[in-house]
């Protein structure tokens, strides 16, 4: 993780919270009560994970999108294309039930993943992503996990 820009790793941890805050508001009781009491339901358990969850999905289509600008030719066309997916994944595949999306958003990351280990492979995307993605992706489908337990 040495690699890994400062900034690229902050933020990127700093955007788990609010996966971690649905997860234990799934979990604790109390906090469940005071997230209730004090934010209102949006902002906490399966709520939060399938809200931010869609949302992140559809912002890391956007991160292959980039990617895909250093391509050229055929191969632009093929990232281009497969960069669209994860969105589309979100948009087609959640809302279908709080349970339901949840699993579909597990998927998602799964899928995304894959995606991420493409653009690396490839050398669309930096040296140091997978090792970024993959803890990021671990704690994201550990959160995602936690209401269907």
């Amino acid at each position: 993780m040495k690699d890994i820009p400062r900034s690229a790793l902050i933020l990127g941890f700093a955007g788990l919270i609010p996966f971690l805050w649905g997860a234990a508001t799934v979990v604790s009781p109390g906090l469940f009560d005071f997230a209730l009491a004090n934010v209102g339901p949006r902002f906490m358990g399966v709520y939060v994970l399938n809200f931010y969850g869609t949302i992140i999905l559809a912002f890391m289509s956007g991160i292959l999108w980039g990617f895909a600008t250093k391509a050229e030719g055929a191969r632009a066309s093929i990232v281009y294309a497969l960069s669209v997916i994860p969105a589309l994944w979100a948009f087609f595949m959640v809302g279908g039930g709080a349970e339901t999306s949840i699993i579909a958003l597990i998927a998602g990351y799964g899928g995304l993943l894959l995606l991420d280990g493409f653009y690396w492979r490839i050398g669309l995307a930096p040296s140091w992503w997978m090792a970024l993605r993959i803890p990021l992706t671990v704690i994201v489908a550990a959160c995602l996990c936690v209401p269907l337990l």
